[in-house]
């Protein structure tokens, strides 16, 4: 019997090892899965800059790109650009996130904010983001208050909309069950609203962030400001620099990813994962 305890005690002593070996394995092909398109891109990118179809000027290989990422960001010229791009993405994308919320929420708890609303954004949404640059410019002037304003104003339609879509698709049983348990309004906003809308509210702001790159970009060079990453490629159009104007489009999309990686990622398991909602159990029936 003491053998057989012994031997119990040490297999059970293995299991928590098995586990963590389990979960190290998991990771490395999960890092693996994600790191494998970039690869692929990678090569054929290699193998195309040195067949010679293209001048090397206009499509350089790989090397060439990260030596000019390495020379920019050591003399500072990158680093400045993308603080600047990132003060006005930030700033566009919080006033598009708290307005955007807001009016969407309000629409779908309210029947006449939806009947007002619901037709002005119909008609501004499908409008390019760039189509309103010149009006923003004319109104606010050059500089960074017109860029910061026409990225929260383009951004804000995906927000509105998804948000209004999330409230709307709250299931009336949760209402009503809620109501029959003595919950008021703000009880009900803040315990059955907020949380089985948020699964949509994040899908817009996920959305509206993606708007708000497109727009800021472009409208960086017509802002006529002295710096940001849109600025940068722009201006190295001029002179064929195709490997800065690489550089300042790897920074975009190594920025977008660390925000998708650090901001709605755990925000998503802060909240949807951790209160057991996600989109399907959102749906109505």
């Amino acid at each position: 019997d003491v053998a057989e305890h012994r031997d119990l005690g040490t297999d059970l002593d293995t299991v928590p090892v098995a586990i963590e070996m389990g979960r190290g394995r998991e990771r490395w092909r999960n890092a693996l899965r994600n790191a494998f398109p970039f690869v692929v891109v990678g090569a054929v990118w290699e193998v195309l800059a040195h067949l010679g179809l293209f001048p090397q000027r206009l499509f350089p290989p790989l090397e060439t790109i990260a030596a000019t990422l390495v020379r920019l960001t050591a003399n500072g010229t990158l680093l400045h650009h993308t603080f600047d791009t990132l003060v006005r993405l930030i700033a566009g994308f919080a006033l598009a996130a708290v307005v955007g919320v807001a009016i969407g929420v309000a629409m779908g708890r309210s029947r006449r904010a939806e009947d007002i609303m619901l037709p002005v954004i119909s008609i501004g949404a499908p409008i390019p983001g760039l189509a309103y640059a010149p009006l923003f410019l004319l109104w606010f002037g050059l500089g960074n208050f017109s860029s910061v304003l026409l990225v929260a104003f383009v951004s804000a339609f995906p927000i509105i909309y998804n948000s209004w879509t999330g409230v709307k698709a709250v299931k009336d049983i949760w209402v009503r069950s809620a109501q029959a348990m003595g919950a008021d309004d703000r009880r009900l906003f803040r315990h059955v609203v907020t949380p089985g809308s948020l699964p949509y509210i994040l899908t817009g702001l996920r959305l509206g962030l993606a708007q708000a790159w497109r727009i800021l970009v472009a409208v960086e060079m017509l802002a006529a400001v002295p710096w940001g990453l849109g600025w940068l490629i722009f201006g190295a159009r001029e002179f064929l620099d195709t490997d800065v104007m690489l550089a300042g489009i790897a920074v975009i999309a190594v920025i977008g990813i660390a925000l998708e990686k650090l901001v709605f990622q755990p925000l998503e398991q802060f909240t949807v994962v951790r209160w057991g909602i996600d989109r399907k159990s959102t749906r109505l029936n």
